[in-house]
């Protein structure tokens, strides 16, 4: 079922999710009503109308393309987390996050996305990054490479003796331990910064505009789409037991994606002299 689905015509999937924010999400872009923002865990975990609405249109949609798919999306689990464990389960999975960069989105500036990946059996097979502001559609499917407005993309090497550009999470927001990992980032060399939206982070590197991003939480939905999208542009990700990320999990903490092997091994070894 799935090897059928991933060789036909996945334009539907692009169509998709450019008609959920076409509906849901760009008509609320710098039109949002006070009482269409509400605060989850505090105020830096906000969600929208717009979040809501988009996941519950994409899963309508992408559920009807693939059937005997289910989606694992951010707002779905946050009303029930055992949603989460669909990830380990037997069914292809949409790994949804309607507004990737919330925040960005209600302040009314243009870095947001949405993110789409198909999953099975804990493997990326494919996903879509839409920033819809921006009018940029990142496309990734396993073996065959990444695409930005159906044009190819390589991460490429930063250039030989460069500063490392480097976007990564905010010290504030992680344990002690991952803030030491983290601060590790803070030497000669490397030019790190907190990170935006994760998804327009992971293209960045994906189209060698920055070298590297480094995470320390693991929701599927912020990394699944940029992490296939960083490899299948030539790049490479690992945790910081240098494993690779796992989608369903259990990973050592803070890990990284890069534009190549060795910068990810730079970046590896920076948080593990912060730790």
């Amino acid at each position: 079922m799935i090897d059928d689905f991933l060789a036909g015509d996945l334009t539907e999937v692009e169509e998709a999710v450019r008609a959920a924010a076409a509906a849901e999400i760009m008509p609320r872009y710098r039109q949002l009503a006070a009482h269409e923002i509400v605060e989850k865990s505090g105020p830096h975990d906000l969600v929208t109308t717009a979040d809501r609405l988009a996941e519950e249109h994409l899963t309508a949609s992408l559920t009807r393309l693939l059937p005997g798919s289910v989606v694992v999306g951010e707002e779905s689990v946050h009303a029930d987390p055992k949603v989460y464990d669909a990830l380990g389960g037997e069914a292809p999975v949409w790994i949804i996050d309607p507004v990737d960069g919330t925040r960005q989105f209600v302040r009314g500036e243009p870095g947001f996305c949405t993110l789409v990946a198909l999953a099975h059996h804990g493997e990326l097979l494919a996903s879509w990054t839409y920033a819809a502001a921006l009018d940029e559609m990142a496309v990734a499917v396993r073996g065959r490479g990444a695409t930005l407005n159906g044009v190819p993309i390589r991460a490429g090497s930063p250039a030989p003796g460069a500063v490392l550009e480097v976007a990564m999470s905010h010290p504030d927001y992680t344990s002690d331990a991952q803030k030491r990992a983290l601060l590790g980032l803070r030497t000669e060399g490397i030019n790190a910064r907190p990170c935006g939206a994760a998804g327009l982070e992971y293209l960045g590197v994906a189209r060698g505009d920055q070298d590297a991003v480094a995470f320390n939480w693991e929701y599927a939905w912020d990394h699944a789409a940029g992490l296939l999208l960083v490899t299948e542009a030539g790049g490479a990700q690992a945790t910081l037991s240098g494993a690779p990320f796992r989608i369903t999990g259990g990973n050592a903490l803070p890990f990284t994606a890069a534009r190549d092997e060795a910068t990810a091994g730079r970046i590896l070894e920076a948080l593990r002299a912060g730790g």
